[in-house]
């Protein structure tokens, strides 16, 4: 009988049969290798997961912190309403560029802006905007206030999904004493208290190890 130690089988075993070959994604994560980019974008199973909760939203306008490669801004690109547009925020220009040929050569550049620097100066340059979807897997010591931006820039009935809030487990240490999941820690207390949103966190396991999405929906 299986268990935790097979999920990245498992994972494996469902992209073969839920997805179909897809070469530009393949070549997304090929370019970000040889650039020596982290690979810590999510898995196509998780890629598919922010597609399809774009799609279901029929969302227009998405926002995203953290392009790195622009693997998950594909899958969300993918997923936009007609005339949808997609903002992308990277602090990194090295990993802005591998992103912005990626989305190229996959084919939607031309409904995703890239923006270069750190996010608190890229921010004012939304101010005036609306989303429908924000998805947020950015530097995690700062997730309390990317999202409490977000919440406060989505449509009600939007979204916003957080990556990475389970860290392996370490999220339920309440004497942890890394940053990061003390970071997280303090986002889901935030949010627990916020009377504009309601959330919940999926736990996930996978060819991305054991962690966590958080789902925050807007009232």
């Amino acid at each position: 009988m299986g268990g935790v130690d097979d999920s990245a089988a498992v994972d494996r075993y469902l992209e073969s049969v839920l997805l179909d070959d897809d070469p530009a994604l393949d070549a997304a994560l090929r370019r970000a290798a040889d650039a020596g980019l982290p690979p810590i974008q999510v898995s196509a199973m998780q890629g598919k997961l922010l597609h399809l909760l774009v799609r279901s939203i029929e969302a227009t306008r998405v926002l995203e912190f953290g392009t790195l490669a622009g693997y998950s801004a594909i899958w969300m690109a993918r997923g936009l309403a007609a005339g949808g547009r997609l903002t992308t925020l990277e602090l990194d220009p090295a990993h802005a560029e591998v992103a912005t040929r990626n989305l190229q050569e996959a084919g939607v550049a031309d409904r995703v802006d890239v923006i270069v620097g750190p996010a608190v100066d890229s921010l004012p340059q939304l101010d005036g905007e609306t989303f429908d979807f924000t998805f947020v897997d950015a530097d995690k010591v700062s997730t309390s206030a990317y999202v409490d931006w977000a919440v406060g820039h989505t449509r009600p009935g939007g979204l916003v999904v957080v990556d990475n809030v389970v860290r392996n487990g370490a999220v339920a240490d309440a004497d942890s004493d890394d940053a990061n999941v003390r970071a997280v820690r303090d986002f889901l207390d935030r949010i627990a208290a916020d009377p504009r949103t309601d959330t919940t966190v999926i736990q996930t396991v996978g060819t991305k190890g054991y962690d966590g999405f958080a789902v925050v929906a807007v009232r």
